[in-house]
Formats: C-alpha cells, structure tokens, sequence
C-alpha cells in the first residue's frame, strides 16, 4: 500500500461534501446523506454502536460470516476481495482468513470515503497479512467503482446493511454500478438487515448510552471542520423512527430552537425553525425475496442467502449474470 492509494480522490471527496451540504440544506425537506457521518471521530463512534446491547445487526452478521466464510471462499475462489465502506474491516478478517487459507487470494481492497479510518484499517490488515496486496482507495463508493484495482475472479462484500441507506431508485442503480464493474461470473456478497418488530429495530438506532445519538450529531461537526460552519450540534435532539409503510428506520436531527448556521465552505446561511428536522438516514428493512428480485433486475442472481440463527440478519451471494 502506498500514500498515493490513500489520495486517489481526496478532493473530489471534499468537493462531493460541499455538494451534498447545498443540495441537502437549501431543500424544503432539509436532508445530509449519512456518508458524511464518518470521520475519525465518526468511525470511532459507529465501533462503539456496534458493541452496545440494543444493536444486534454487527453481531447477527458476524455469526453469518464465522459459519460460511470458508463455503464463502470455496463458491467464489476470489483472487482480489473488495469491500466497499469498509470502514474497520472488522468482519473482513474473517473472510480474509478463509480465502487465504483456500489459497486463492492475492489482494484486499478496502474503499471508504473516511481517510482516517482507512489508513488504520490498512495498515492493520497489511502488518497481520504481509504477503497480501492491500490497497486503500479513498472514495465514494456510489461513483468510483470503475477505478477500483484487482485481478479476477472478484468478490465485491458490501455488508452491514449498508445498502439499506439508499432510497429504492438510488439501491437500484447502486446495485446496476456494481454490476457493471464487474465481469460475468463475479460476485457480490450482500448484507442486508431484515424486518422484524418495531420497538427491536428502534431501539437498536436509539441506544439508551445515546452513543447513536453522538454519532447522528457526528455530522454536523464534520461539517464544521470541514467547511468551516457553526453548527452547535447540541442544539438538536436525535430522532429514530420506524416507517412502517416504507419499512424502513428514520434518523433525524431536530432543531431545539430557531437557529441560524453559517456554513463559509459551502457560501450558505441557513435558518432553522424549532421543531425543524434534518433527515440523516434511512436504513431499510429487508424481506429475502425482495432482495433477491432487486439483485436480480440488477442483473445477478443470488447462489446462496443465509440468515442467523434468530433469522434477524441475511447475506446474500450473488453471481453476475452475462450483461
């Protein structure tokens, strides 16, 4: 891995941020794509999200990949892994470790928007796999796909149930920008979270330590650094809802009062009524045959989907079909 790797499109992030603040702050329904929520300090927090009792989605997908990495490894003979948001590679390792003993792959790379958080995680994976090739591209997943390296047979993971951050258009034509990478017989290894009650799903994005609610305000300091606004972040209250119509979990920051931000990165003044909120995510809830009738219009088909054992949490193989 070289500095070069971890450059590829660090101002075309930044120019992506400022982007996405205008687009999103001047709407009539104020929204930020959850992307931005991760800095350093933003990773640290998403890490300690996934270690709290109420979040069950880290662990249900880790008992999934202990128990199938190795069947995994076999299915798709990946020479080159992929993993998009890779964020701490955490999970990775567990395929990393299966298909390095398969004897099969040669290289790792990791794409996510957060520098930091990828230079760490790099450059652990690099020291516990010395003979691998590991190489960190600093990027938006949702549009620079076509640069990423690797040798084929490909496994792209995209897991944590980070594709239910997309609204239906926008996964549809994630799901095809995958595709499209990819060359027929490839694979993507999916991991989507599923639907279930309500008061589970909302109380696992509003935890009672409110480190969830850390992380949702997360945004707006990166925002702050990063464009030189004021924001106060503790001047808004964390919202998650379930949205039972769309199935999905809303997270919302809300205004605590009338609030004006100057945001001189982004040439905006933006008022705030009481009461107004800014839409930070939606995670959608899957059912399995939907899943497989996206990924299928998409232009893949799925091989094998497990859940585990409490059924709260699939993954998905999915083999490119020809285009």
């Amino acid at each position: 891995m070289t500095e070069a790797d971890l450059q590829t499109h660090r101002t075309d992030v930044a120019a992506e941020l400022r982007a996405d603040v205008r687009a999103g702050l001047t709407a009539e329904q104020k929204w930020l794509p959850p992307k931005w929520f991760y800095d350093a300090e933003g990773s640290a927090l998403f890490e300690k999200i996934t270690a709290l009792p109420e979040y069950y989605p880290t662990r249900s997908e880790r008992e999934v990949l202990a128990a199938r990495a190795a069947e995994i490894a076999v299915l798709t003979g990946a020479r080159t892994l992929v993993e998009l948001g890779s964020g701490s590679s955490e999970k990775t390792r567990l395929l990393l470790g299966a298909l390095t003993a398969h004897g099969t792959l040669e290289a790792f790379v990791p794409m996510d928007v957060s520098e930091s958080a990828l230079a760490e995680a790099t450059a652990a994976i690099s020291a516990d796999y010395p003979g691998l090739d590991v190489r960190g591209v600093v990027g938006d997943f949702t549009r620079h796909l076509r640069l990423l390296p690797g040798s084929a047979p490909r496994v792209v993971a995209f897991l944590g149930g980070t594709i239910g951050n997309f609204l239906p258009a926008e996964r549809a034509a994630f799901l095809h920008s995958v595709r499209e990478v990819l060359a027929e017989g490839e694979w993507l290894l999916l991991g989507t979270d599923l639907v279930k009650d309500p008061e589970t799903l909302e109380r696992a994005y509003d935890d009672a330590a409110g480190v969830t609610a850390a992380f949702n305000r997360n945004v707006l300091r990166v925002i702050n650094a990063q464009l030189g606004a004021d924001f106060d972040p503790d001047a808004f209250d964390h919202v998650a809802h379930w949205d039972a119509g769309q199935e999905w979990i809303e997270m919302r920051l809300r205004a605590q009062r009338d609030i004006t931000v100057r945001i001189p990165g982004a040439g905006l003044v933006v008022e705030f009524a009481a009461g107004e909120h800014i839409r930070t995510e939606v995670s959608a809830k899957f059912r399995p045959d939907g899943i497989a009738a996206e990924l299928a219009a998409a232009g893949f088909a799925v091989v094998r989907r497990w859940t585990d054992a409490q059924r709260r949490f699939g993954v998905s193989l999915a083999r490119s079909l020809h285009a």
